[in-house]
């Protein structure tokens, strides 16, 4: 019988998990191994991990990884000084939604990697333009997001601080914002891994470092296997940070953690 709401157990869940990843594994083997598609389109499994290998004999894998963190890292933290009290002025005050509302909503559906000669325009081709290309990238999804778990709290809550002679001000802060911290901390969660995705097109102009500088030095080579080795590994890395920071949120959280 269907059930959307099934909780499976945990081992349950990693079987499920383990077992998409080999079948997808058994299908790139066998379309690599067969040469159904060509090795410069699509390198073997073992010639990736040769690769990776290889990459990180020659020490440039953690200079790039450990720069393109510091970008992401640079640019989190502008995107929750802007993007937190941003959205939550936006869900506390229906005029401040109102008015600016015009502005960020359509962000999120704007192809941001148009913008980067605009971004070069005003910032040149160094780590400021790559940085405020994050930031962008990422506080646009932040900012609606946050303002929709202030509007989604309950108001009773707002309600009963108030009846307990709390302003305004103090309710949105003792009440509100508490209540909507775990849906806040998912949208952070989120807005970061965002950033992941922009990561490599950031690094591209003019970047002295990096995984998506790494990525198009090889690309220019043709060598394909090196090319996934990085993009695996950025996903890798997304996956690693994405998992530390649902653990922290729900340790947090453990009131509700999902």
């Amino acid at each position: 019988m269907l059930n959307p709401n099934k909780n499976l157990s945990t081992s349950a869940k990693y079987g499920y998990g383990i077992a998409s990843i080999l079948l997808l594994l058994t299908l790139w083997s066998a379309l690599a191994g067969f040469e159904i598609i060509s090795p410069a389109k699509l390198p073997a499994p073992w010639d990736v991990v040769n690769a990776e290998i290889r990459i990180l004999n020659t020490g440039v894998l953690v200079p790039a990884i450990l720069a393109s963190l510091q970008r992401i890292g640079i640019a989190a933290i502008f995107m929750l000084i802007v993007g937190i009290p941003v959205g939550i002025a936006m869900g506390a005050w229906p005029t401040v939604n109102a008015f600016l509302s015009p502005l960020v909503d359509p962000f999120r559906s704007a192809p941001i990697v148009a913008i980067i000669p605009i971004l070069v325009m005003w910032f040149g081709i160094g780590e400021t333009m790559r940085i405020v290309f994050l930031w962008l990238g990422a506080v646009v999804y932040l900012i609606p997001m946050v303002r929709d778990s202030i509007k989604a709290v309950d108001p009773c809550w707002n309600s009963l601080a108030q009846d307990r002679g709390a302003t305004s001000m103090e309710a949105l802060f003792t009440a509100i914002v508490p209540m909507a911290s775990p849906r806040i901390a998912d949208s952070i969660i989120t807005s970061v891994s965002v950033m992941w995705t922009y990561i490599t097109v950031a690094e591209l102009v003019n970047a002295q470092s990096g995984l998506g500088k790494l990525i198009e030095s090889y690309k220019k080579v043709s060598q394909m296997d090196a090319v996934v080795a990085l993009i695996l590994t950025i996903m890798a890395l997304a996956l690693i940070t994405y998992q530390l920071m649902r653990w922290l949120r729900n340790w947090k959280y453990d009131w509700e953690a999902n």
